[in-house]
């Protein structure tokens, strides 16, 4: 029984699914399903059975999630404890959303351990919104950058205000109503939790009118070229607003105020490096950074950061 196989365990049972604890992980599906058989075998039970709802945990899988939880804990404790005695740097694991890790998390996280010199070792991961809670609640990750979490283990802290707003070609305006548009979206446009996902959903668009886009570069690129409208951070878009290579287009919902959040731990189980991420990032200079619409990078030189995993 390893801790990677215990990780696995934990994912599927709080995800509900193999495809969304192997996505976290930054794994194979068949590698989660492996650590989960391996961890069946050692049990002598089933502990997740498929059903109507996703994967669901037996009786037995019920009893030894907690207890799970808190090895995958002790383990990050354990490797932290090894790390500072032999003087490595703190690492500070960031889960970041789609739209965070293309245009701000570089910059952002470069800064900090510029600030923070050899202390920290700082790496990002994407995820959704719902796997950043279970990351974060289990120390997978230290810190999340992205929507509020709701959860009463967490303490998300909003760090910066902005707005979504609707962006088309200038002319002419797509007929009809924002429900019969296509949209062009970003990966983001496929999390159910996300800011992008509620304005659509506000708007009553069906899912047979959504394309996703590999990245937000590339969504915006296709509605620019016609091939529908576009949602966008209203001051990342900014310098295509300006060349008249998109313009706002007004809806009953837009702008829609969102709010970025920095969660980690509750303070008690919040790392060093973590709480000191939350304070650089109520700092003028990362406001600045978050502020910046050049700080994105163009569609040939975006690379989705590793993800964030203790997978041994």
């Amino acid at each position: 029984m390893t801790l990677g196989q215990l990780s696995a365990f934990v994912l599927v049972a709080r995800l509900g699914s193999v495809t969304g604890a192997a996505r976290a992980l930054g794994v194979s599906e068949p590698a989660v399903s492996q650590a989960l058989a391996a961890l069946r075998q050692h049990h002598g039970d089933r502990l997740l059975v498929r059903s109507a709802q996703g994967m669901t945990l037996t009786p037995a899988g019920r009893r030894l999630l907690p207890i799970a939880s808190r090895m995958v804990e002790l383990g990050v404790d354990a490797d932290t404890a090894v790390r500072r005695a032999g003087g490595a740097p703190e690492p500070l694991r960031v889960a970041v959303t789609s739209t965070v890790a293309e245009f701000v998390a570089g910059p952002l996280l470069e800064a900090f351990s510029a600030r923070c010199g050899d202390t920290v070792e700082v790496s990002s991961g994407l995820a959704t919104t719902e796997q950043m809670g279970v990351l974060v609640s289990h120390r997978l990750a230290d810190a999340a950058l992205g929507p509020a979490l709701e959860d009463a283990e967490l303490d998300s802290v909003p760090v910066f205000r902005c707005a979504l707003v609707a962006v088309g070609p200038p002319d002419p305006r797509p007929p009809g109503e924002p429900a019969s548009w296509r949209w062009t979206v970003g990966p983001s446009g496929a999390d159910p939790d996300s800011d992008v996902t509620r304005l659509l959903r506000r708007l009553r668009v069906p899912d047979e009118r959504i394309q996703v886009y590999p990245n937000e570069t590339s969504a915006w690129s296709a509605a620019a070229g016609g091939a529908g409208v576009s949602v966008a951070v209203e001051h990342l878009v900014a310098p295509l607003l300006r060349r008249r290579e998109l313009a706002v287009l007004p809806t009953s919902v837009t702008p829609l105020p969102v709010c970025w959040h920095v969660t980690t731990p509750a303070r008690q189980r919040c790392s060093a490096a973590a709480a000191s991420l939350r304070y650089f990032l109520g700092t003028p200079a990362a406001m600045q950074l978050m502020r910046s619409p050049d700080s994105g990078v163009p569609p040939s030189r975006f690379r989705p950061p590793v993800h964030v995993t203790i997978w041994s």
